[in-house]
């Protein structure tokens, strides 16, 4: 595991499901993914080929054509207790990446999280759980590249199972991690109960 990602809390736990509360969460709950779009359902019958890694470059903005995903990116740092910070709640439409980190298409894993809702309603992210294995992720960078990726699996992790090494670890190759929250929600219980997690890696450049 890079030493850059060494301490990581679960990335976006401070989502609380504001919009779930408010409207209850039997009939507002984000999409889940089904058990055939995990690792664990074997090889992907999508995979593509690698391609090599680029230089490093900040991404500008994601778009995720398959989910009407089309969202501007910022910097997030780590908060006091080292976990991930989140874009601002009231912006639905922001997705945030580790800024010390690994830049989407550059070698390594690149982290991006996005609020799953808001007060108002669904956010960037809401949809996440609807993806499947071979869908695209396009990052548009600052040196005027995009960076496409493909889903290689979308799982769902309970806070005290989050596997750090397994979302967070290093690799020879440009991957992508998107997460928000999700597994569940229990207003008592303080919200969502854990996490999304879309995995992907660079299969092309434009």
């Amino acid at each position: 595991m890079s030493s850059r990602n060494k301490g990581w809390g679960i990335a976006v736990a401070a989502c609380v499901g504001l919009w779930l509360v408010q409207n209850g969460s039997q009939d507002v709950a984000p999409p889940v993914p089904s058990a055939a779009q995990a690792f664990a359902a074997g090889p992907s019958v999508h995979t593509e080929a690698a391609a090599d890694p680029l230089p490093y470059s900040a991404p500008v903005r994601l778009r995720i054509p398959e989910t009407d995903v089309d969202t501007p990116m910022m910097r997030l740092g780590l908060g006091r207790n080292g976990s991930l910070d989140v874009p601002p709640a009231a912006d639905r439409n922001m997705a945030g990446w580790y800024g010390d980190g690994t830049p989407p298409g550059a070698k390594g894993t690149a982290i991006v999280a996005g609020h799953v809702d808001n007060a108002q309603g669904p956010a960037v992210f809401y949809t996440l759980g609807a993806l499947k294995k071979g869908h695209r992720i396009e990052v548009d960078r600052q040196d005027g590249r995009t960076a496409v990726f493909t889903v290689d699996a979308v799982e769902v992790y309970a806070n005290k199972d989050f596997p750090d090494r397994k979302v967070y670890g290093e690799t020879d190759r440009a991957e992508i991690r998107l997460i928000t929250c999700g597994g569940g929600f229990s207003e008592k219980g303080g919200g969502y109960q854990g996490n999304v997690v879309a995995f992907g890696h660079l299969i092309g450049v434009r």
